[in-house]
């Protein structure tokens, strides 16, 4: 596969087109806002930030980045192995939920895709009885052949990306201060993505307590936009 063509699959896999429904969670966001720990766009920031340095980028990018090693290698034990510690590490239920029904709906894609080269995805994910999102987008990254730095990058990105739009519409934030928080996220990503991709199962964490008592907590929000 030539690099232009990795590229526009990279792009295609970060897309918020990518149907997922990825724009219908804010993974407990909603609630702060709710609750007043974030008011504005340098709290926004500060809370996606933090996300992003201390529990996605310390232990979903590793992760990643193992998965990726995983199903290049064709190691089928570990694959399923990590998909059943990251089912494991959801904190809340909408959070295993939204990683379920996203891997779930990737898993369809896979299908619907019509990519002979996705066959061997296709065929382990299906005799997975539950899948977790990035088990389903690393496979599809690793047979594509994308470079795992530039995937862990894209990933980073397209969750950043999803969410300050759920900071947009429940602070609410205007379009520039949504650009000033992805362009400082941007900042951040690449820095994570060199960082972590490499870091052994010892050091990966995701103990983020404020983060997991906001995702808690937004399960009995009486109003709501988003479904975690």
């Amino acid at each position: 596969m030539n690099a232009n063509l990795q590229l526009a699959r990279l792009l295609q896999l970060a897309s918020p087109a990518l149907p997922v429904g990825a724009y219908t969670y804010s993974q407990g966001l909603e609630w702060a806002v709710e609750s007043g720990v974030v008011r504005d766009e340098a709290g926004a920031g500060r809370w996606i930030a933090d996300l992003l340095q201390h529990g996605i980028g310390s232990y979903e990018a590793p992760l990643l980045a193992a998965l990726m090693a995983a199903w290049s290698a064709g190691d089928v034990a570990e694959i399923e192995c990590l998909n059943a510690e990251f089912l494991a590490s959801r904190e809340s239920a909408e959070l295993r939920a939204e990683t379920a029904q996203m891997g779930f709906s990737m898993r369809r894609l896979l299908r619907d895709l019509r990519d002979e080269n996705l066959a061997p995805v296709a065929t382990l994910v299906e005799a997975l009885p539950e899948v977790a999102f990035p088990t389903v987008w690393a496979g599809i990254a690793a047979c594509w052949q994308i470079d795992p730095e530039a995937a862990l990058t894209a990933y980073l990105w397209s969750w950043a990306e999803n969410q300050v739009m759920a900071a947009l519409k429940a602070v609410p934030l205007g379009q520039a201060a949504g650009q000033r928080l992805l362009a400082e996220l941007g900042r951040q990503i690449p820095d994570v993505t060199v960082n972590r991709k490499n870091w052994p199962k010892s050091k990966w964490s995701n103990f983020t307590p404020a983060f997991a008592i906001a995702c808690a907590r937004h399960e009995t929000q009486y109003s709501r936009l988003f479904r975690s």
